[in-house]
């Protein structure tokens, strides 16, 4: 068994992880940094399996723009609530 084998299969256990925590996380910010995290493991093991268009894609898509979409919208979601809150408040 090969330091490479060891390292893929610790990082499919970390993808498996990381898939299950995303799914059982009521925060949304941490389910988009999970994403984020699931995005980055998955880049690695495209590298691993010498699939470079795919880390590139993969790193640029998921864990890039998706990520950065994802807290865009979570920051935009708690400026409503605070909008909403003060006008609650004012009422």
């Amino acid at each position: 068994m090969s330091i490479t084998d060891l390292l893929a299969g610790v990082l499919l256990v970390l993808l498996i992880l990381c898939a299950v925590c995303v799914n059982l996380t009521s925060s949304l910010l941490q389910a988009s940094v999970l994403f984020m995290a699931y995005s980055s493991v998955m880049c690695i093991i495209w590298i691993l399996i010498e699939s470079p268009d795919l880390a590139i894609t993969e790193a640029a898509v998921g864990a890039g723009i998706s990520g950065t979409l994802f807290l865009m919208t979570l920051r935009k979601i708690h400026a409503v609530d605070r909008e909403q809150k003060a006008e609650e408040e004012q009422s």
